[in-house]
């Protein structure tokens, strides 16, 4: 830890403030860099071994029948076109930015394509076809989600947000933007999800937070709106009409700890199961225009697993076998004949199949690239549990770096959301730095995890937070008991809510760690609650609590990384985009002025083309390198 070393003692003999100290800094690209060193060749070489991928991100059919998927050409997703099984990938969009998603205009070759700008997430909706410049359908400076059209793809209805905490519910036909028109406006999030047959109604996700959402019927002619099932603590998802139009199916874990797939009565509300009762969620689902073939994916412990039933008359059909891995996209063909299913596994980067109804037979339609990267070196993740202070069983994936020949050093990779999941697919970063850096890497499944059932999700809640937290001291506790991890280089790598979660892990275990990454951490919940989009900041009150309580302002203020950053006292490096409207900038630029005045030495990047999370593979480059570089010199000291 040569770099570190010098800079500690530097700091130790410093006669002026840190604030007050020159901070070197050097700009890369969009990225700006401070305490950074120079990336060393053999470093380069080794992202580019790893960063040279192309997986393909299943989005929708055309009514060809030839599938839309996105993939990168250069250095951003962009869409392209397949007009058979491991055809040529004609690219459609040519975009600076990339492509979030792609919506196909039923009754015609065309599409709606989905992009921000820098990251922003203002995402704009561009209507495109197989030749021809796209037309932007929305207006600038707004947020638009979830596009949903009719069966005749004339009417194209989407939620909008502006600056402020409003949705708009718009309409239009995708082939004129002049014709959009507001159809309701609400105070809460409101996401259109399916539209019925004759266009007249519009199924609605009310989303208030992760604990909290229903369903919705929108009348498209009076703009009036009423809830189809309130929700008590309850989530209901997904909602999509069936049985022309008199049936509702959901997926929902009300009754249950288990999101399972149900249908409602649309006159009557009565709800039946559609799915069996497990103890796993379903994730996701779809049925055939003519409502006659199901398909719906379950997590069982992270692996999905397709079902595909007759939904009619509920008779078995054959099943498709897939590799085992995490399911990325699943969307039948305009004329039911097939079903499309993205996956990507954790040694293949992503790519698309389609499962013929009548055969039964499973066709492969991509062939990904891993660039030079030789597939015998890629390592299958090993789930292991770990059990934690009260008791409870923690899930982890473990990625073991080949050919140890002693004691690992560990970096301990912990997940954003919180309410999401670490799963087995195609993870770059844990290959990257098994390979790299030869340590093992530990993604674990804290509590608040999603995909173990409501009780777990809910296990850190608002004053619960920090045990959490306590959830990382076992998985020491448990890194200590392995005789093949080195647990005096241990180091702890987060982003967005994980950079949080690096942040309290620093400060709860600096004595037992070597170092810490966090991307676009939260440094304090009232500052990022103040500051976040305007849009989202009820939401998340519903998952960390509400600031504005003198209970939970309170819990605030005494867990805040920014009220115990003396207690961090190992080096940290920071990374954030400047565009970010979830984390803002500001809850990077604060934590690391705060450690700065602290002596910690801390790398701190920030990419002004990005938001939150790097989606441009020159920044990526550079974010892998910069990584590497630092967890270099920590476990080499």
């Amino acid at each position: 830890m040569r770099h570190f070393a010098t800079l500690f003692a530097t700091l130790a003999i410093a006669a002026t403030p840190l604030a007050a100290q020159e901070v070197p800094e050097r700009t890369i690209g969009t990225a700006t860099l401070q305490n950074v060193p120079e990336i060393p060749a053999d470093v380069n070489a080794a992202v580019q071994r790893f960063q040279n991928y192309r997986g393909a991100t299943l989005q929708d059919w055309l009514d060809d029948s030839s599938l839309l998927i996105t993939t990168r050409f250069g250095s951003t997703d962009q869409v392209h076109r397949i007009t058979a099984p491991l055809g040529t990938r004609n690219q459609l969009s040519f975009f600076a930015e990339p492509v979030q998603s792609v919506a196909a205009i039923p009754g015609q070759n065309r599409f709606v394509a989905i992009r921000d700008n820098g990251g922003d997430e203002w995402f704009q909706f561009y209507a495109m076809g197989l030749t021809g410049e796209p037309v932007q359908l929305t207006e600038p400076e707004t947020r638009n989600l979830a596009p949903v059209l009719s069966s005749d793809g004339s009417i194209l209805v989407w939620a909008s947000a502006g600056r402020g905490s409003t949705y708009t519910i718009y309409a239009a036909d995708p082939a004129n933007p002049d014709s959009r028109r507001i159809v309701a406006t609400f105070d809460t999030p409101m996401f259109p999800a399916d539209i019925s047959a004759d266009g007249s109604a519009v199924l609605l996700q009310n989303y208030r937070s992760n604990r909290d959402a229903s369903i919705y019927l929108l009348d498209m002619a009076s703009g009036e709106a009423r809830e189809f099932a309130a929700s008590t603590g309850t989530v209901d998802e997904s909602p999509h009409f069936a049985r022309n139009d008199s049936a509702i199916l959901a997926i929902t874990n009300r009754g249950g700890n288990f999101r399972r797939l149900v249908e409602f009565n649309r006159e009557t509300g009565r709800m039946m199961n559609v799915s069996p009762d497990l103890n796993w969620d379903v994730e996701t689902f779809d049925l055939s225009d003519d409502g006659r073939i199901l398909a719906y994916a379950i997590n069982e412990e992270g692996y999905s697993r397709v079902v595909v039933q007759d939904f009619v008359t509920r008779r078995a059909l054959p099943q498709p076998e897939l590799p085992p891995g995490v399911l990325t996209g699943l969307d039948f063909s305009p004329d039911g004949a097939s079903l499309a299913i993205g996956m990507e596994t954790a040694t293949s980067a992503g790519d698309v199949w389609a499962w013929g109804v009548a055969s039964g037979a499973l066709v492969r339609w991509t062939q990904s690239e891993l660039g030079p990267l030789d597939t015998e070196t890629l390592v299958e993740p090993e789930l292991i549990r770990f059990e934690s202070f009260d008791g409870r069983s923690i899930p982890a994936f473990v990625y073991r770096p080949a050919n140890a020949t002693g004691p690992a050093p560990v970096i301990m990779d912990i997940h954003g959301g919180p309410e999401s999941q670490t799963r087995p697919g195609w993870n770059s970063r844990a290959q990257y730095f098994a390979n790299t850096l030869g340590a093992t890497v530990i993604l674990p499944n804290v509590r608040g995890s999603d995909g173990y059932g409501t009780d777990y999700r809910d296990l850190d809640n608002g004053p619960l937070r920090e045990d959490s937290v306590r959830d990382i001291g076992a998985l020491l506790d448990w890194i200590a008991e392995q005789p093949d991890l080195d647990a005096d280089r241990v180091a702890v790598y987060g982003q967005s809510y994980g950079g949080y979660m690096s942040l309290a892990t620093m400060i709860h275990y600096s004595n037992r760690l070597v170092g810490g990454v966090e991307r676009y951490g939260i440094s304090d919940f009232r500052t990022f609650l103040q500051n976040t989009q305007d849009y989202r900041r009820d939401m998340r009150r519903g998952e960390y609590g509400d600031e504005r309580t003198p209970e939970m302002a309170a819990i605030f203020e005494r867990i805040a990384p920014m009220n115990n950053l003396e207690r961090i006292t190992r080096p940290m490096l920071v990374m954030a985009g400047a565009n970010d409207p979830r984390v803002p900038l500001s809850e990077s630029d604060q934590v690391v002025a705060g450690l700065r005045e602290n002596g910690v030495p801390t790398w701190y990047v920030v990419f002004s083309d990005e938001g939150h999370g790097f989606r441009k593979k020159p920044n990526n480059d550079l974010r892998h390198a910069v990584e590497t570089v630092f967890l270099r010199e920590l476990f080499e000291d």
